[in-house]
């Protein structure tokens, strides 16, 4: 039974029985209940090892689309799971901790966007994965930042659109595309702390490595950058060429599977800031992330809560422009 102060706190915390595996608890769980636990590459390097499937928002959502499990365990963030609930309604979305929730998302509220489309008449909305259902209603169609590139290139060349939250992707896509789209001010807290200094600094360290920078971070720091692209480019690039070193900016979860599909590989974090200690500073995480836990999903799984659910009017609208995407993708 759901207790009145885990609803309250939007997680369960019941302790868990320090003898049980809980791996194998989880395992069998997911076997007796026919449920599957989807992971992304920002979680906790023993989440990624126990997931059904790891992958970025976009494979994750493709994923959720066409998975044959009655429930599906989202440990990522919240607007992640909100996304599977859209792309398969009849299943149960799981959520180990409803509060783990994403600064990108915050950013763009759905009152604050329909004020917005109504000043500027005429305008189509383009949405980063990474916003609520509520703002995917107000949407034309859903990009990732493995595919945004090439959804925009979608539209007619004088197609006037709104791009939004994230800045730096939309300003990246407009300094690649020619677009001037008109770019919502908002931005991941993860990724708006890189520094050009670091980067610098571990290059001088590592004259050899590459740069890898994700879309989300600021036009300076992908101007240093060799590779430019979402997790999922960069993980295939550095599989592809193993032999090179790289300077990584982006969340340090996905150093996990680059380690272990590239064992050997040299791979260097870059750090939000210099600490007083140089190197001894602590590489860029994201704290909603990292709110998954295996005690966590265990307990998910054993009492099925917390459900997400989407009400059906938004949700009627916020498929529609992530359907869009999977099929220009």
């Amino acid at each position: 039974m759901v207790k009145k102060e885990w609803i309250e706190q939007g997680f369960i915390d019941e302790p868990v029985d320090r003898t049980l595996d809980l791996k194998a608890e989880i395992r069998r769980l997911c076997r007796e209940k026919n449920a599957i636990i989807l992971a992304h590459y920002y979680t906790v390097g023993e989440i990624q090892d126990l997931a059904d499937f790891v992958g970025d928002s976009l494979a994750l959502a493709r994923e959720a689309a066409r998975t044959e499990a009655q429930i599906m365990v989202m440990c990522g963030v919240h607007f992640m799971a909100e996304t599977c609930k859209l792309l398969s309604p009849s299943k149960t979305v799981l959520c180990p901790d409803l509060n783990a929730g994403c600064s990108l998302a915050d950013s763009c509220r759905a009152e604050d966007l329909k004020r917005y489309k109504e000043a500027h008449p005429g305008y189509k909305v383009v949405s980063y994965v990474n916003t609520t259902a509520a703002v995917k209603a107000l949407t034309d169609v859903v990009v990732t930042s493995g595919n945004a590139e090439r959804v925009i290139a979608s539209f007619p060349a004088d197609e006037k659109l709104i791009f939004g939250p994230d800045y730096n992707l939309g300003n990246y896509i407009n300094s690649v595309t020619g677009r001037d789209m008109l770019l919502w001010p908002g931005g991941c807290h993860v990724h708006e702390k890189f520094s050009v200094e670091e980067i610098v600094r571990l290059k001088a360290l590592h004259p050899r490595a590459l740069v890898m920078a994700h879309l989300e971070c600021k036009a300076p720091v992908l101007a240093l950058a060799d590779v430019k692209g979402s997790t999922a480019v960069m993980l295939k690039y550095a599989q592809q060429h193993p032999e090179e070193e790289y300077i990584v900016a982006t969340e340090a979860g996905i150093l996990h599977e680059m380690e272990r599909t590239c064992p050997g590989t040299a791979f260097y974090p870059v750090p939000p800031e210099v600490s007083e200690g140089g190197l001894g500073c602590h590489c860029n995480e994201c704290e909603f992330m990292k709110m998954n836990t295996v005690a966590k999903i265990y307990n998910t799984l054993k009492y099925e809560w917390p459900q997400v659910e989407v009400p059906a009017d938004i949700a009627a609208e916020a498929v529609k422009p992530i359907e869009r995407m999977l099929s220009l993708s």
